[in-house]
């Protein structure tokens, strides 16, 4: 039963996840280029909201909370920036500056029918998979 609400509980986040990025208009690339090129601030909006949201239930879940709804306790893991890490978020950052296009509002761009959105997620699937495999011995 505990793995079923779990399982459920992924769906139920996904589904709203993908519905708050539709609503926002996060799945057309034309809107976050708009964004990027400073001249359309409504995903500012998007943005600060789900960071401060974010933010205040992570500080203060652990504090009213003995555990978390769905898991036997709390996890935490030491930050650890590595260079790889920096490199990284760079190269995800300028392909986003490029195309307009994250992962996450790719798939949900899919469900809405914005089928060309299939060619930059694979483009970052055929990235994930030479990243994988040029780093896989250099851990």
């Amino acid at each position: 039963m505990k793995k079923l609400l779990f399982w459920f509980s992924v769906l139920l986040s996904g589904i709203l996840f993908g519905l708050g990025l539709s609503v926002s208009t996060m799945i057309q690339p034309e809107v976050v280029l708009s964004f990027l090129r400073f001249e359309d601030f409504g995903l500012l909006l998007v943005l600060g909201g789900a960071t401060g949201l974010t933010l205040v239930v992570y500080q203060l879940a652990p504090r009213f909370l003995d555990r978390p709804l769905l898991a036997d306790q709390f996890g935490t893991k030491p930050m650890e920036t590595l260079k790889r890490t920096l490199i990284g978020a760079i190269l995800f950052g300028i392909g986003w500056g490029i195309c307009g296009v994250c992962p996450g509002p790719a798939i949900a761009g899919l469900g809405a029918g914005n089928w060309p959105l299939l060619i930059a997620l694979l483009a970052m699937l055929l990235g994930a998979y030479v990243q994988g495999r040029w780093f896989a011995g250099n851990k």
